[in-house]
């Protein structure tokens, strides 16, 4: 019998592997509305509207940092429990930098303790709560998911938005 190592060598995913950037999106829904944040200073799609969302520490899991980010941004405090899987979508661009392979995993949340209130204005412009029927000019992939949710309609596990 041989020894089977528990983890990968430091440098198995170097080079010709590709990593993915993860980040975690909580959509807070409160009947049909949805909250969302006016993006500004953040060097991606600001001026656009995004629900709230951030890339996952290391070590940490997108349960964690999707709660994390609720708080961080929102002053809301959500429970692993309540977080309600909605999709993953990996975008990525073929042949593109590394910062450009992506895994995001959005969660919905019907319940939540704390009024949402905007704690990254150096981020984030605005804040509130807008119909999904009436959204604002929102961020192309997570208008994706907002528009699903608008329509009743279930997003696959995971999808692939080649660019």
């Amino acid at each position: 019998m041989t020894d089977t190592p528990e983890r990968y060598r430091p440098d198995d995913h170097l080079g010709h592997r590709s990593l993915l950037v993860a980040a975690a999106y909580v959509v807070l829904r409160r009947d049909d509305e949805v909250l969302l944040q006016l993006r500004q200073n953040t060097g991606y799609m600001d001026g656009r509207w995004g629900v709230l969302a951030g890339h996952v520490d290391p070590g940490e899991s997108v349960h964690e940092a999707a709660v994390r980010e609720a708080f961080e941004e929102g002053g809301v405090r959500v429970d692993v429990a309540d977080l309600v899987p909605l999709t993953a979508l990996h975008r990525f661009e073929r042949g593109g930098p590394a910062v450009e392979q992506r895994l995001d995993a959005f969660f919905l949340a019907r319940s939540w303790d704390g009024d949402p209130t905007l704690q990254e204005p150096d981020k984030s412009a605005a804040m509130g709560w807008f119909p999904l029927a009436a959204l604002p000019d929102v961020v192309p992939h997570e208008r994706l998911v907002l528009d699903a949710l608008a329509t009743g309609t279930s997003l696959p596990a995971v999808v692939s938005l080649p660019r």
